[in-house]
């Protein structure tokens, strides 16, 4: 969506929530007098000016967008490439919701990849209705990832808990066929900046439900360990003890967020 934002409505989005004339004035000339070009295979088309996009990457850019979509209904999520409706009520008020979406896009020249978009019902009284967003109708699904976290319609976070331990058995074998060392000084710092944060990012919202969920996660941090030279034939507490790190549970436990050594 950064690249449909058309200048002139981004102007005048600025000026109607009384955005001070010389700022505007200065965002306006910040945008343009930008000019692009296509190449391909060593062709390229001549220089066109930029009418539409703020600059993607920049804070001022990202600011810019906040402000343009900020007129977006109450109860809709917004992110830089993300909308989400979240309603407890389904039926007539959703595709209301939906309606409207739909009528603020096309009045801001913006539209969405209705084909990304998907409807996730949850709990088991949910109304599985259809919904529409302008013509096309909105596929369901029984999963849906949410900024990184992988949602279920039941909701169990089963799915989250493999995809977390998978991503990071994964990273893990890499740092494992990577390096020569398997000192506790290597293996420790790789660990806990390249695995670690796949095991508790967000964690919070989908901890663990089941013993297995459980046990999926551990197992990793079991890996890491035993990887250690000297430790291998010392059971998991005790490794964890020598270490002197905390397992995953009992870092979930206490709010725990980074990794303790002694090292």
């Amino acid at each position: 969506m950064f690249n449909t934002i058309s200048h002139s409505l981004l102007l005048n989005t600025l000026a109607r929530y009384r955005l001070g004339g010389w700022s505007v004035r200065w965002v306006e000339n910040w945008l343009t007098g930008c000019t692009q070009r296509v190449v391909s295979d060593g062709f390229h088309s001549g220089w066109q000016p930029v009418t539409s996009r703020v600059p993607y990457g920049l804070i001022l850019g990202l600011t810019l967008f906040y402000i343009f979509i900020n007129d977006l209904d109450d109860g809709i999520t917004k992110f830089a490439d993300d909308t989400k409706v979240d309603r407890s009520e389904g039926g007539a008020i959703l595709q209301r919701d939906f309606d409207r979406l739909g009528e603020q896009a096309s009045k801001n020249c913006m539209k969405f990849n209705k084909n990304k978009c998907n409807i996730l019902h949850l709990g088991h009284h949910s109304q599985r209705a259809q919904y529409r967003l302008g013509s096309v109708w909105l596929c369901s699904g029984i999963t849906e990832r949410d900024l990184g976290v992988l949602l279920d319609n039941k909701p169990t976070m089963s799915q989250q808990c493999a995809a977390a331990a998978m991503k990071a058995n994964w990273i893990l074998g890499c740092i494992c066929r990577s390096i020569t060392s398997s000192g506790r000084d290597m293996i420790i710092p790789l660990y806990s900046v390249l695995v670690m944060p796949h095991l508790e990012y967000c964690v919070r919202f989908w901890p663990p439900q089941f013993k297995k969920d459980e046990d999926r996660l551990g197992k990793v941090q079991r890996r890491a360990t035993k990887m250690i030279r000297g430790l291998e034939n010392l059971p998991c507490e005790g490794r964890l003890k020598e270490l002197v790190l905390f397992s995953l549970e009992k870092r979930r436990l206490t709010g725990i967020s980074s990794v303790h050594s002694s090292i």
